[in-house]
């Protein structure tokens, strides 16, 4: 999830029931049948966006990129970030890849990518951090979007996305075997319950199987990788893929996650702020005060739409404080995960919390203020750590990011959050 690259989800409608169920939510077993088996290196990690992501391509009807195709001032990490990644108490790095350039580059090119994709893989391995390479279509882009990709095994371009992703599995089977993995897909734009989704994750996973029969492969489910696309997955028939791990992302609930997120189709996000967490933090009053006066500045819509976007603001947010969210609400989210995972016989170390954030304060967004944030972040990675599940914080620079894009400093709230050490303490 990145607010450059999202265009809206309905998944991010998920307002009402789910926070309705948040009072009557308990904490995770945390039985020794639950305790992680240590069988894999990846338990606490960040996604590094935008390494391989916010591209320059050219405007329809042309389906290229310009050379080189990353933008150029987008932060990467350098081997000294990596380090102190580490040091911090880090031990994986999951890496979005965006798969537009490659499959629009022509042959030269493409072996640059993939060399400067290798590259840096092997500088988070020199690191001392594994690796899940996540190939993460983005769905801002006119051509080489999701829909055109992986919406079906009849997608347009989804046959050479196929290739993509043996090709990659190929280029990692030998990279450090056992602390790099590959994850086909990010968020399945399809819905929970598609026949589709399995169709596709099942070709992506033969592709890469057979180019690299030993190499580790995310597996999830469909809309979006949310709770209940997992929960809706069915793992038998990727046994025969072994060896597998599994993913789902949590931004749980969205009214505070993605408050003031400018990328969001519902019109409630665009001046929702001063979203409290855990919700007795704060009151509804306060909140819609602030909701009002982000609206006044607003202008760009007419009255007329600010007054419709109000009226259901002011709507959802009373569903927010009536049911008033805190860690009960987490751990009940997973225990959703935990229970699918125990009536398939899932260690929950194989489960990995792949993404989870929310959207800070700063100059392009009017999000949660930074406490509300660190407490949020606090209670979805103890949740997921209580449950046994590893987890991937998203991510390292950005609006959600831990990282400040420029100084390259960490954020010693998230450090916090995290359950991290500041490097050199």
């Amino acid at each position: 999830m990145t607010g450059s690259r999202m265009t809206g989800w309905s998944r991010r409608r998920v307002l009402g029931a789910a926070l309705a169920a948040a009072t009557a939510a308990a904490a995770p077993s945390t039985s020794p049948a639950k305790a992680a088996t240590g069988e894999w290196p990846f338990r606490r990690g960040v996604n590094a966006w935008p390494w391989f992501a916010l591209t320059r391509e050219f405007p329809a009807p042309r389906t290229d990129y310009d050379w080189p195709p990353f933008q150029a001032q987008r932060p990467v990490p350098t081997p000294a970030d990596l380090a102190r990644l580490r040091a911090s108490g880090l031990d994986f790095i999951r890496l979005p890849v965006d798969p537009g350039p490659f499959l629009a580059a022509e042959a030269g090119r493409r072996a640059d990518l993939m060399a400067m994709l290798g590259a840096a893989v092997k500088a988070a391995l020199a690191a001392d951090l594994g690796v899940i390479l996540n190939v993460q279509a983005n769905g801002a882009t006119h051509y080489w979007n999701p829909d055109r990709m992986v919406s079906s095994t009849g997608a347009p371009e989804f046959a050479r996305y196929q290739v993509f992703v043996g090709e990659v599995a190929g280029m990692l089977k030998d990279m450090a075997p056992g602390r790099v993995a590959l994850e086909p897909v990010n968020e399945p734009p399809q819905d929970c319950s598609s026949q589709a989704w399995p169709k596709v994750q099942a070709a992506l996973l033969t592709a890469a199987r057979t180019q690299a029969p030993d190499l580790p492969l995310l597996v999830t489910g469909g809309c979006g990788s949310m709770v209940r696309g997992l929960t809706a997955l069915d793992p038998a028939p990727l046994a025969q893929f072994e060896p597998v791990l599994f993913t789902f992302h949590f931004y749980e609930p969205y009214l505070f996650s993605h408050q003031g997120a400018p990328w969001m189709r519902e019109p409630v996000y665009r001046a929702l702020n001063n979203v409290p967490w855990p919700a007795s933090a704060g009151t509804l009053e306060q909140t819609l005060a602030s909701v009002r006066a982000s609206m006044a500045k607003d202008t760009e819509r007419s009255d007329e739409a600010k007054k419709a976007a109000y009226a259901e603001t002011e709507k959802v947010l009373k569903v927010y404080f009536d049911a008033q969210p805190d860690r009960r609400f987490i751990d009940g989210y997973l225990r959703q995960v935990s229970d699918w995972a125990d009536s398939h016989g899932i260690a929950p170390g194989r489960v990995i919390m792949g993404e989870f954030g929310a959207l800070r304060t700063d100059a392009r967004y009017t999000a949660a203020p930074n406490p509300d944030r660190a407490r949020y972040i606090a209670d979805v990675r103890q949740s997921a750590e209580a449950a046994g599940f590893p987890w991937a914080f998203w991510d390292l620079f950005d609006g959600m990011g831990m990282m400040d894009d420029t100084t390259r400093a960490l954020d010693p709230a998230m450090v916090e959050a995290l359950g991290l050490t500041m490097p050199g303490d």
